[in-house]
């Protein structure tokens, strides 16, 4: 006996024979609400999208510049086209972020037509995270049963990791919107075999390169293998259509990186995180392999085998940093992979079950193998590139089961993934036993109570209770989490979904960066109007000391919190009096002030809407600009002050050029105390 029909009960109207060409012209009606789709699912979708854009919208203002490293970018993007299209920190070019552009892009058309505040940044990110859950469901809609596609897309909004991503401003939010449509073109290409879907995918992973370099690349194998399995053409063919897929892909991330490679040096603003002026280094080395074995040179406190990024192993998606990001369906997500290729094992090669299970369940272990075996530079919130694939499976697994639920195999199966899902989700509440103790016994009583209704089966109303409470013991545990990371403000470098779980530094440990450390503080000069628009709300009230991020000093110790010059991964709050500083004959200086690093000089750049030298970007650890570069500049009267502090001095073998520059500064100009900040007039030297 089959356990897993591939075929749904109302076979898709989009299920048709290969060229066949669609008749009804309302796309959009049809990628959202297939025609064969039952009355109640439209409006159902409609209210699962409309839940998930008020909540990913939802006082999302509250965490102001987020990242003020990408938000002081966006703000240069915003002043200069060469900005933009480099991905510079400055709107003087001097260094580019550490990431390829294409995530500031997005923002930074939000902000050219909106100013530059906190809505204008963070309201794009949210809308990608909508349309990721739209695009979820109707991918899995295509192929499968309503509710199953209902919930697929529900896992993907009500993942914590997902609400903290798609509420912030780092790349991660595009680069999932990206991979997932992806996938979607891989599913139709899957369909109807022509090339033109191969090539759409294609383009949007070379996108995600542009957007977070080789972390785009990690699905291909999962693309490509899912096609060459399932795909309609003949053996050769397939082939072919994956290489134009594989060249398109090249051209699509490729035109960007030669364009950067071949512009003359001089005139472009310094490659940041690499240590020889190159988007080559950066994309192989800092942002490629340097990951995966921890060799980055220049990066923050990394080196292979020192730790300093948690325990690597096939478990790091379980522990303590990780878990209560994006573990909560992970044990059920391998559960119908494993048992989805095993029941279709003798299925014919096109069957849409297995191909949906090979694309997803690939992408899940590939993507989820590199995050928990990478020794290198590796971030919680990495994860959320893991919840469309959880999201996908387990509605998939939910809606089969479903409609074998007359089989006592499959009532025994899923009954076993959902006391299982349960008693794991209890095991992460626990890890925060005093946030809602109450959590607990009810996930666990939901999971026993649905599990045993499961298994007796028979009537029809026992075995819809029993669904019902297996929804309430898988969803309970991250939608508390997810709700908690909503409306809690995230800023910093190393944000975290939930409550804390109170862990030291390291990767998901407890540091959430709330509160406005990325805005500048009630009562201080603000640009108004121009480019840069309005200071984001969720300001400190005057006097109020700012929290944020714990940042390493060199050594890797603490430097407290966020607030004042700031440090390697907290971002300066600079006082009215340090901001009127700035602001004296700003017009007549390429930069109004220098830092060592960039979260400090972001916070100076953001709240004066003026051009500050990062120096040795994001951590010091650039030689960009040398000491000999620095000293040219202030000859020629370019730099106002120089901003002491900041920076984590040399960093796994980068330079200590950045180290150099602050020596010759504080020994050739005379210091001023504005506040509690340091500042030196490079205008007036002390010495000849």
């Amino acid at each position: 006996m089959t356990l897993i029909d591939a075929t749904p009960q109302t076979p898709s109207a989009d299920a048709r024979p290969l060229g066949a060409q669609p008749t009804d012209g309302n796309r959009l009606r049809r990628l959202f609400r297939p025609p064969d789709a039952p009355p109640w699912y439209r409006p159902a979708s409609a209210a699962l999208i409309v839940a998930t854009l008020a909540a990913y919208l939802w006082s999302l203002g509250a965490s102001g510049w987020a990242n003020a490293y990408y938000s002081a970018a966006v703000q240069a993007g915003t002043q200069s086209w060469k900005a933009m299209f480099f991905g510079s920190f400055d709107a003087a070019n001097a260094i580019t972020v550490d990431k390829t552009p294409a995530s500031l892009w997005v923002m930074e058309l939000s902000t050219r037509l909106f100013g530059v505040n906190s809505w204008s940044i963070l309201v794009p990110e949210a809308l990608m995270g909508v349309v990721t859950v739209a695009l979820v469901g109707a991918l899995v809609r295509r192929w499968f049963e309503p509710g199953a596609a209902l919930l697929a897309g529900a896992v993907v909004a009500c993942t914590p990791v997902a609400a903290l991503m798609f509420r912030f401003d780092n790349p991660d939010a595009l680069l999932v919107l990206l991979l997932t449509a992806s996938a979607y073109a891989v599913t139709r290409a899957i369909e109807d075999g022509r090339t033109r879907w191969l090539v759409a995918a294609g383009s949007l992973v070379g996108f995600g390169f542009l957007t977070k370099m080789m972390q785009a690349f990690v699905v291909v194998p999962a693309l490509a293998g899912a096609y060459l399995l399932a795909g309609p053409p003949h053996l050769w063919r397939r082939v072919k259509q994956l290489a134009a897929m594989a060249v398109t892909l090249i051209v699509a991330n490729g035109w960007w990186v030669a364009i950067v490679e071949l512009w003359p040096k001089g005139s472009r603003p310094y490659i940041g995180g690499s240590q020889h002026d190159s988007v080559l280094e950066l994309m192989f080395g800092y942002n490629g392999l340097g990951r995966l074995t921890g060799n980055e040179t220049g990066s923050v406190g990394g080196g292979a085998g020192t730790g300093r990024w948690g325990q690597t192993g096939l478990l790091r998606l379980f522990d303590a940093d990780y878990g209560g990001q994006i573990s909560w369906l992970l044990p059920a997500a391998v559960v119908v992979t494993v048992a989805g290729l095993v029941v279709t094992w003798r299925k014919a090669r096109t069957d849409r079950t297995r191909a949906a299970v090979a694309l997803w369940g690939g992408t899940l272990l590939l993507t989820g193998g590199v995050i928990s075996l990478s020794e290198g530079i590796i971030h919680t919130y990495y994860t959320v590139a893991l919840a469309p694939a959880i999201g996908v499976l387990v509605g998939i697994g939910a809606g089969l089961a479903w409609a074998h639920r007359h089989d006592w195999r499959i009532r025994a199966l899923s009954a076993a993934t959902v006391a299982g899902t349960a008693a794991w989700s209890a095991v992460l509440l626990g890890r925060t036993a005093d946030w809602h103790p109450w959590l607990r016994p009810v996930v666990l009583v939901a999971g026993g109570l649905a599990a045993l209704l499961l298994v007796i089966g028979g009537r029809p109303r026992l075995v819809m209770a029993g669904a019902s409470l297996a929804l309430v013991a898988a969803l309970a545990g991250p939608v508390a989490y997810t709700a908690n990371t909503i409306i809690t403000p995230h800023t910093g470098s190393l944000p975290t979904a939930g409550p804390s779980t109170g862990r030291g530094f390291g990767p998901g440990n407890g540091v959430r960066g709330d509160g406005p450390g990325g805005t500048p503080p009630a009562g201080t000069a603000r640009p108004t109007g121009g480019p840069t628009g309005a200071a984001p709300p969720g300001a400190a009230p005057p006097g109020a000391a700012a929290t944020g991020a714990a940042a390493i000093d060199g050594t890797g110790g603490a430097m407290g919190p966020n607030g004042g010059v700031g440090g390697l991964l907290n971002v300066s709050t600079p006082s009215a009096a340090v901001l009127a500083a700035l602001a004296q004959d700003a017009d007549a200086y390429t930069w109004v002030a220098a830092a060592v690093g960039a979260n400090t000089a972001a916070g100076y750049q953001l709240a004066s809407g003026e051009p500050v030298l990062a120096i040795g970007g994001f951590n010091g650890s650039d030689p960009a600009p040398t000491l000999a570069e620095f000293k040219a500049l202030v000859a020629e009267g370019r730099i106002h002050w120089f901003v002491a502090g900041g920076g984590a001095g040399v960093q796994n073998g980068g330079s200590n050029v950045s180290s150099e520059i602050a020596s010759w500064v504080t020994g050739t100009f005379t210091a001023t105390t504005v506040g509690s900040t340091t500042l030196y007039d490079l205008t007036a030297p002390t010495t000849a």
